[in-house]
């Protein structure tokens, strides 16, 4: 009999949105692309799986797109932009 386990996980979400539960590097999140398709306009979209951001220590950490959503809400409020571009913290 086969196992439908991993078509449940699918039926409901899209395959994007499901976290391995393998262990991944921030590097290989990164590469994930939960939504990569055409929209109804005809622009091709692509949404990130993950979103990188830099800790205050440095490090980068990766930030899933639907369970981080409230973190990377703060994150994106603390961001701010100068004259040139460049992010400030």
């Amino acid at each position: 009999m086969e196992d439908n386990t991993q078509k449940d996980i699918h039926r409901a979400v899209n395959p994007g949105d499901v976290i391995s539960e393998e262990p991944q590097t921030v590097e290989e999140k990164a590469k994930q692309l939960a939504v990569d398709s055409p929209d109804i306009t005809g622009d091709h979209i692509e949404v990130p799986t993950y979103f990188v951001v830099d800790e205050p220590n440095g490090e980068k950490k990766a930030l899933h797109h639907v369970k981080d959503a409230e973190e990377i809400s703060d994150v994106i409020r603390q961001a701010r932009v100068d004259e040139e571009g460049n992010r400030i913290w």
